[in-house]
Formats: C-alpha cells, structure tokens, sequence
C-alpha cells in the first residue's frame, strides 16, 4: 500500500518546518511501473520515463511498450504483457488491461485512493511538498511608468507575475518581489519644469481627491502632455526645461525633491489599484531605474574591459550574428548612446547583474509583454558572455495582448488607452447587476461586497485561464457569468459546498471523515482522483510559469464536485458512514479550491 513520507530538509538559509509529503496515487503508479521495467528491460532503459497518464478507459495509461519496445527487441504487445503480469501483482492495482498494440490500462482500488485522501485531508498544506525551496527567485513584474496611469496593459503582467509568486512561494521558494516602475529620464525634466511654473495646479493625490478626479498619475499624465505641448512649442521653455533636465541629473537639491515627490505621490496611486485588485505587491517591492543608476557606469566599464561591447557611430553596442534587421544588418544592443547617456539596455544590464551578485537569485523571471522578446534575448546572451548569468535560470515570461470584443488591440471609443481603473468599474458594475438579478432579496450592503469579490474574482480567472502567450478577448459579460469557466463559477461552487457544510452542522452532523473500506461510487473516483492531482499541477505551473494550468485544474475541479454531488447524496446518504465518507470528500474539495483560488489572488468566499 502507498504512504505518506515525512522528511527533515537539511537546513541551507536557516531552520524551516519540517515538510510533509503525500504521494499522490498517480506517482505510485509511475512506480509500479517502472519496477515492473526495472524487472524486464535492459539497465539502459530502466530509467526511461514509465509514460502514465490518466485515461478514459481506466484511471491511468501507460504506453512505455510502444516506446521502448523496439529498443529493447521486443513486440510491443509482448513486452507490456511482460510488464503487466508484474503490475497485476501489486496489491492495490485492481486491474490490468492489455489494449491496442501495447497500451496498459490500470485501475486502482478504491481504499488507494482513499488513503491518499485521508492522508492530504490531516495535513495543512493538503501534503504537497516544498519542491522549490532550495530556489531564491526574482520575479520582475507590473512596472508602470512614474507620473502615469496604468492602463489595461499593465493587467496581465501584474496579475501573472502575482499568480507566479504566490505558487512559487507555496511550494517553498525564496520569491524576491520586484516592481521595475520607470522614473528615470529626460521628460521628469520638462515636467518638473512645467510644475515649477505653474504652482496654482492641483495634481497630488489629496488635492484631486477634494477635486473629485482619479488620482495623482491621472492629472500628472495631463501635465505631461501640457508640458510636451509646451515643450514643442516654445524654445524658451524648452531650453528651461533642458536646464531642468541638468540639475535633476548633477542633484540639485529643489528639482530632487520636486523629483521624490513625484514618484511617492505615483506610488500611492499605483497601491490603490494593486489594493483593488488584491495583489500581493507593496511600496517595498518598488525598485525603480533610478536605483541601478550609480551602477551604470561599473557595469559598461566591465563589459568593455571583457572587450564584450564595441563603438558604433560614437555609441558603445553589442552585436549578435544571427540577430538581423530586414536589410540584413546586425541589430545592436545599445548600452551607451554616443552623447555618453544611458538606456534601457544599460539599465537592464545593471539589474541582471545586481540580482545575480547580490541577491544570489537561482532564477530570474521577467514577466513583461511579448514585444520584448528579442530585448530579454540580448540581455540574457549578455550576462553570460559576461560570466554573470551561469547557471541560473533566466526567462522572459511573456505574453500577449488584450483584445476588445472586436478581436482588435482594447481601446476606448476615442481610440486610446483604456485605464485600469476604468476596467476594472466596468467589471464591478456588471457583477453589481448579475449578482442582484440573482438575489433581488440582499442588502446593499452585501450586494456590494458581494459584487466586489466576484468582479476582481473574474477579470482575474479570465486572464489567469488564458494561455498566457495567446491574445484575449476583454468581455465583461462572459467574465462574470454564473456559468461556464469562469472566476465566479468557481467562487460560487466553493460557497455551494460551504452551504453543505453549514446544513450539516445546522443538523448536528458532525463527523467528516475518509473511511478506507468504503466502496466508492464513479463519480466519488473522479472527483478523489482529481484531488490527488493538486501538487502535481503545481509542480507543473512552477516548471511552465502557465497560471492558466492550475486555472484549468480547478475548473476541473469545480466540475467534478458538480457531477459527484448530483450523482451522490451527501446529507441523505445510505448510512452514516458513508455520509461521514461524503462529507470528507466535500470538506477536501473545498480547501482544493479555496487554496488553489487563493495562489490564483482570487477569494474563495463562503456565502455568495
């Protein structure tokens, strides 16, 4: 029979728990199986992949004869009847079939399956281990632009980043938050310049909060584009604003100070909107270009000694051979810019390298717009020609675009940026209207909070569930639907179980738990056996960096309880222990999906 294993890491950055493991039933046929080839296979293929997968036609399938059977000198068919006669001997596989030209398919008891239920149900993090705790990971994530409004765009970055550090610190990992906000260059010139000139102009959060607009970002970005009006128009001010440009880059004390103030007053904006939406990013995890400026000057000093960037046009560059333009030149990385300033390549140079030398990272995750594909490319080949980046792991995490329900780029009527906050009323006030066509009967009071959740609930599983490569449609209506795969089904089905659990109580039914000799009934099976499945979608999400395979998984999830429950009575069930046995099983699923929910950044409410 299958265990439960409990080990004592041995401790690297200090003392932690001690960390509990479940086997799922899945890994112990992987196993099975691969015993069942250690015993009849050549050394040199024992080691090979046991290839089991769940199946339609029994729990599980494996087709290691079809794969291996030609390098072992066998007929398929004869080598898994090889295998299967060692599986048939294995106590809790109830069965064995031989199908096709060598595929094995397996089913295991129904006690297999309980135990491994009743085991995760005794633990607190459901038995799944910390997998990734020997990682120390950076993940770079949201990054809006100082004296700017974020706008739809800054939506999938934030949410998945967030989703990828509450997995990845699940199970265990170092996960060192970092907001890469722009509030850097020669435009923070011209607009401090245009502040200075116009002091009667409200733009800080407490004074356009008393003006009834939106927030700082919102009336600094309308100075900005003053500003650039001005700018262009005006040489004597442009020449005004270039001083300006000056004194913020040699200190002066006046244009720093207008300068910091700036960027807090940004930073309060841009925590209202992660407060919203409920994401786990703060003040702190703020690191702006500014910081890595004293930097930039070491880090081009060594590349250039390693003789790694090389002029061009007065510009210091590095070249890559096979990165070509459409003429067939080289594409450069421009590090230095022949008038001695400094861009994004140069910045992005001293933050890989600042994460890597002192912060110690294993793995570096920048999760940023796909555009940027070939810009993480050079930056990354960069860091190791320079002997920075070795053996650590380095990704572009990227993704597409959100679409508006006309499949094109999502704009506002007038053809420009759509704002985040603006998305996210829009989101509100439908679940506002779907939740109190649902229940005319709530208080306002419910209704709102109620609407709340779901809203934030849905624009995040809608993002989260996508491919994160692929582009979407930004459909509020779907989103917030009751029905079909979306954030509030699934919050909804959580409360539905909870509402279970409360009848239960209401009737003085206290006892919930797994009884091993209890026969289970198919639909018991799927849902027991989906269960056991949570870490290893884990393991994968964090392997992948794909938030939308643990989405996925708990709409699975959300959909087998609705079968088991139409299926099987709970509180009306044939005898107490097999109500005892229900009532677990819903006790389990619940505490799946309000903690797979919870590492999505959705709330798993308990009344809806």
């Amino acid at each position: 029979m299958s265990r439960a294993y409990v080990w004592i890491d041995v401790c690297v950055k200090g003392c932690r728990n001690v960390v509990e493991q479940v086997r799922s039933v899945a890994h112990e046929v992987e196993l099975a199986v691969s015993a069942a080839m250690a015993a009849e296979l050549p050394a040199e293929l024992t080691g090979q992949d046991p290839l089991v997968r769940r199946s339609d036609h029994a729990d599980f399938q494996s087709n290691v004869a079809l794969a291996l059977a030609k390098r072992a000198g066998q007929k398929p068919r004869d080598l898994a009847e090889a295998l299967r006669s060692h599986l048939a001997a294995v106590p809790w596989i109830t069965s064995v079939e031989l199908a096709g030209p060598g595929f094995l398919n397996i089913t295991v008891s129904d006690q297999a399956i309980q135990s491994r239920l009743e085991q995760r149900a005794d633990r607190e993090k459901l038995g799944i281990p910390e997998s990734r705790r020997t990682q120390i990971a950076v993940v770079d994530y949201s990054a809006p632009n100082i004296a700017k409004e974020m706008h739809v765009g800054h939506l999938r970055s934030t949410l998945i980043g967030d989703a990828l550090v509450r997995v990845l610190g699940f199970l265990g990992a170092e996960v060192v938050r970092q907001n890469h906000v722009g509030d850097w260059g020669t435009q923070f010139g011209m607009l401090i310049q245009y502040i200075f000139e116009h002091p009667e102009l409200s733009w800080r959060n407490a004074e356009v909060d008393q003006a009834g607009t939106e927030d700082a970002t919102s009336a600094l970005d309308t100075l900005y584009r003053a500003a650039r009006a001005e700018f262009d128009a005006d040489e004597a001010f442009k020449a005004r604003a270039q001083r300006r440009v000056v004194a913020l880059q040699s200190g002066d004390d006046k244009t720093v100070a207008a300068w910091r103030e700036i960027v807090s007053e940004s930073e309060i904006a841009f925590q209202r909107i992660y407060d919203r939406l409920g994401v786990l990013l703060n003040r702190d995890d703020l690191v702006g270009e500014s910081f890595y400026n004293p930097l930039l000057d070491d880090v081009v000093d060594e590349l250039q000694r390693m003789g790694i960037v090389e002029e061009s046009d007065g510009a210091l560059v590095v070249f890559f051979d096979d990165i070509l333009g459409p003429t067939g030149d080289r594409v450069p990385l421009l590090v230095r810019k022949r008038d001695g300033g400094y861009g994004y390549g140069a910045t992005d140079l001293a933050t890989i390298r600042y994460r890597l030398q002192e912060l110690k990272v294993t793995r570096l995750l920048y999760v940023v717009d796909a555009r940027q594909a070939q810009h993480f490319d050079m930056i990354f080949r960069v860091a190791r020609r320079a002997g920075w980046l070795t053996d650590e792991e380095a990704v572009h995490v990227q993704f597409g675009t959100v679409l508006g329900s006309d499949g094109k780029p999502f704009k506002t009527r007038a053809g420009g940026t759509v704002k985040l906050a603006d998305l996210l009323d829009d989101a509100l006030r439908r679940a506002r209207e779907i939740v109190a066509e649902k229940d005319p009967e709530l208080d306002a009071t419910a209704l709102e909070d109620i609407a709340q959740v779901a809203s934030v609930g849905a624009v995040k599983y809608a993002e989260l569930s996508t491919v994160r490569t692929k582009d979407y449609a930004f459909d509020v209506d779907r989103m917030v639907s009751f029905n079909g795969a979306t954030g509030v089904y699934l919050q909804y089905m959580h409360t539905r179980i909870k509402s279970i659990q409360r009848k239960a109580a209401e009737a003085g039914i206290t006892e919930a738990r797994f009884d091993t000799g209890l026969a289970l009934q198919p639909q018991e099976r799927a849902l027991g056996l989906l269960l056991d499945e949570f870490d290893a979608t884990l393991d994968l999400v964090a392997d992948t960096l794909e938030p939308h395979r643990l989405a996925g998984y708990l709409y699975s999830v959300a959909r087998a309880f609705s079968e088991f429950y139409e299926a099987c009575a709970v509180l009306k069930a044939d005898s107490e222990a097999v109500r005892a046995n229900r009532l677990a099983l819903c006790g389990l699923a619940a505490r799946t999906l309000a903690q797979g929910l919870s590492l999505l950044g959705i709330s798993a409410p308990e009344r809806m």
